[in-house]
């Protein structure tokens, strides 16, 4: 191994006194070995790995394309060559939150919404009855998922019952305001639920963050959380506000979120109670390369106690514009090698895990078509509206036709897929009959769903609901 053949990660390593370090007793080529026999890693393998070697300080490029391709083969095997993705709609509620995640700028300090405060702030609070119009139209257009994760706006209660609970209590620790300090009452999370679930569509929602908000100030399990939120309409869980799965890194990013094993009982919990999950990493930040691993060995367990994990979403840290770049605790975000590196062990690891999805938002269309050949299979979906990304200074574009898709997809060789949100309905697309357009969802007849005028109108401004 030569410096010239390596690069230099943008893992922070010794800067944050963490004490889970990328440091093994086994070797790169041993584990090496054992991913290509298909055997299960260890945390020991998976770093290896994923450093190229734990021995050197950098990224060993041919070693890397070693770890690309025995991904790329266990993708073959498990999957084929067909590359999924789905027509859904982003419906996030509410920016207004107090969490103070250092990663993030979706969120607004939620003091802004009330009505006392006259200041300008840019946020946005959708009413139930916006939320329902905005889905029905994409309903009628095609769309047959919606993904709603929002903000913990103080006014957000579980349902009637929970605001009763909230409203007589007398602690002050609770994150809680009446509706009617606010300019929009955002209704309860069982309000909205129902709302977005109009015509068939797959709602997809409620983050474990988001239900522990809808617990506080009761003794109630997270099966209870999700068995009501379930009857009023939700579907599936998306397994964000994860990040990393230890603790160490969760100190430092998101003190006020809530820790490992709380993420982990939400989660399977919502199994519990028979709802599918996804499950995500958001990598690229403070934590370095054991604790990445770590978090694939806690959603490789998850996985074997619930088998409701349909998806692994690797998401790249988008560092422009979060309070972590801009208090100078980080310079940059992964680099493409360490990219590339997290989603073939991301195959490797999660060998209970089907699916493995390459992000166009976070990687843009050039790298995400890369990412294919790294282990990922599904390419994410049309995403009418995604504000999450864009506000933290993204700049891959905020949605995506079928014809794109169809394009991109048979350029690179493979089969395009239109598939459902739990991959249990799947089309595959002839790309000589175009034009190309949904044929999975309730209202969906094959018609092209993005048109120049949409585009420029309700998907190109998530906040209009609330201008």
């Amino acid at each position: 191994m030569t410096d010239a053949a390596e690069t230099r990660p943008n893992v922070p390593r010794g800067e944050f006194g963490f004490d889970r370090v990328p440091e093994t007793d086994g070797s790169f080529e041993n584990a090496l070995a054992k991913a290509r026999a298909g055997e299960r890693l260890t945390v020991a393998d998976g770093v290896e790995l994923l450093t190229t070697g734990t021995r050197s300080s950098g990224i060993d490029r041919e070693r890397k394309e070693l770890v690309l391709e025995a991904a790329d083969r266990r993708r073959a095997e498990v999957v084929g060559e067909e590359v999924t993705f789905v027509a859904n709609l982003n419906n996030n509620v509410t920016t207004a939150c107090n969490t103070g995640c250092l990663f993030c700028n979706f969120k607004d300090r939620s003091e802004q919404f009330r009505s006392a405060n006259d200041a300008d702030h840019g946020g946005f609070t959708k009413r139930p009855a916006e939320s329902r119009e905005i889905v029905r139209e994409a309903v009628e257009r095609g769309i047959y998922e919606v993904t709603s994760v929002s903000g913990l706006h103080p006014a957000f209660a579980l349902d009637d019952e929970h605001r009763a609970i909230l409203e007589s209590s007398d602690r002050g620790d609770l994150n809680y305001r009446p509706p009617a300090e606010y300019d929009v009452d955002p209704g309860t999370y069982c309000e909205q639920i129902r709302a977005m679930s109009v015509d068939g569509v797959h709602v997809h929602s409620m983050t474990p963050e988001e239900a522990y908000h809808g617990r506080r100030g009761t003794d109630w399990s997270y099966e209870e959380v999700y068995g009501r939120l379930k009857e009023a309409g939700l579907d599936s869980v998306p397994g964000t506000a994860a990040e990393i799965l230890v603790d160490e890194v969760r100190d430092v990013i998101c003190p006020g979120k809530i820790g490992t094993d709380e993420w982990l009982e939400a989660m399977e919990a919502a199994a519990n109670v028979g709802l599918d999950v996804t499950s995500t990493i958001m990598y690229g930040h403070v934590e370095n390369e054991m604790h990445r691993v770590l978090h694939l060995k806690r959603i490789r367990e998850l996985q074997e106690r619930t088998g409701a994990i349909t998806e692994f979403v690797p998401l790249s840290f988008v560092h422009q514009e979060t309070p972590l770049y801009e208090e100078g605790m980080v310079e940059a975000g992964a680099t493409t090698d360490e990219d590339e590196l997290l989603i073939a062990v991301s195959r490797l690891f999660l060998d209970n895990i089907d699916h493995i999805q390459s992000s166009w938002v976070k990687y843009g269309d050039e790298q995400g078509l890369k990412m294919l050949s790294c282990g990922a299979d599904d390419f994410m979906g049309t995403i009418l509206s995604e504000e999450i990304t864009k506000r933290a200074g993204g700049s891959f574009g905020e949605l995506r036709s079928f014809d794109e898709y169809v394009e991109m997809i048979d350029a690179i060789g493979r089969v395009p897929v239109e598939r459902s949100t739990d991959y249990r309905q799947r089309r595959r697309i002839d790309p000589d009959d175009a034009p190309h357009g949904p044929e999975l969802g309730p209202k969906a007849d094959g018609t092209p769903l993005v048109d120049p005028e949409w585009t420029d109108d309700a998907a190109g401004d998530p906040t209009s609901a609330d201008d």
